[in-house]
């Protein structure tokens, strides 16, 4: 089925989409393996149970994670299956790395270039990318938001990650990377649907509960004119009028 051309925009997106979800990863997972060594990975995960439990409780690492982290006998964990938030979580919580002066949670400055800081950088365009609606990216964010990342893929993993990310930002995005976007932006418009149907039940519902409570109002009335009917003794039809002797 042929695929309509993506606009400037909509190459961004896709060029960040695969430079971030597959990229970046190894980025981190080079960094992640010189801190934890891969044939001793298991060992280092035991020895820190105790950490990783608290981690869990606090919903730092849900359930999936967590069977990644200490699998069934007789598997091991591997960090090759490890996603970049569970490494970044380990990174800062389990190691004496460096923390970003802003915090994870926050873009570190150019100028910042610790791991820490690269690890937050990634962290914080992948959130970004997550978020976005539309599926576009104007080319001035995109040249800085490149910039940003690829530095910090190139820090972390190597010469041979910055040549593929290099070759990633020009080369001709094929049929499956185009049915991809495509992809993606019908299950955002889709989401934007059933976003709007939500706000129409959630007004729907209000004014439901608006009326409800009216009825309630009118029944109570009712019920004190009720009482109060109750409680007069005197007929309707004698009552305002006099008797005469």
């Amino acid at each position: 089925m042929a695929t309509a051309s993506l606009s400037t925009e909509e190459e961004n997106y896709v060029r960040m989409s695969l430079l971030l979800t597959g990229v970046s990863p190894r980025g981190v997972r080079t960094l992640f393996d010189s801190e934890y060594a891969p044939k001793c990975l298991d060992a280092s995960i035991k020895k820190e149970y105790t950490k990783l439990k608290d981690l869990q409780l606090k919903n730092r690492i849900n359930q999936a994670q967590w069977n990644l982290l200490f699998p069934r006998f007789p598997d091991v964990p591997d960090s090759k299956t490890f996603d970049v938030t569970l490494m970044i979580t380990l990174l800062r919580n389990l190691t004496p790395m460096t923390p970003p002066a802003g915090g994870y949670d926050l873009l570190p400055p150019t100028i910042e270039v610790t791991p820490g800081a690269d690890l937050a950088r990634i962290k914080h365009y992948r959130n970004y990318l997550a978020h976005l609606d539309d599926g576009r990216i104007d080319i001035a964010f995109f040249i800085t938001a490149w910039t940003d990342i690829t530095g910090a893929i190139h820090r972390l993993g190597g010469q041979k990650l910055k040549e593929e990310c290099d070759q990633l930002r020009t080369k001709h995005l094929d049929q499956t990377n185009q049915e991809i976007i495509m992809d993606i932006k019908r299950s955002s418009d889709e989401i934007k649907e059933l976003k709007g149907l939500f706000e129409n039940l959630k007004l729907s519902h209000l004014e439901l509960k608006k009326s409800n409570e009216e009825v309630k109002q009118s029944h109570a009335l009712l019920q004190d004119k009720v009482a109060t009917y109750q409680q007069d003794t005197v007929p309707w039809n004698v009552r305002g009028n006099h008797l005469h002797f």
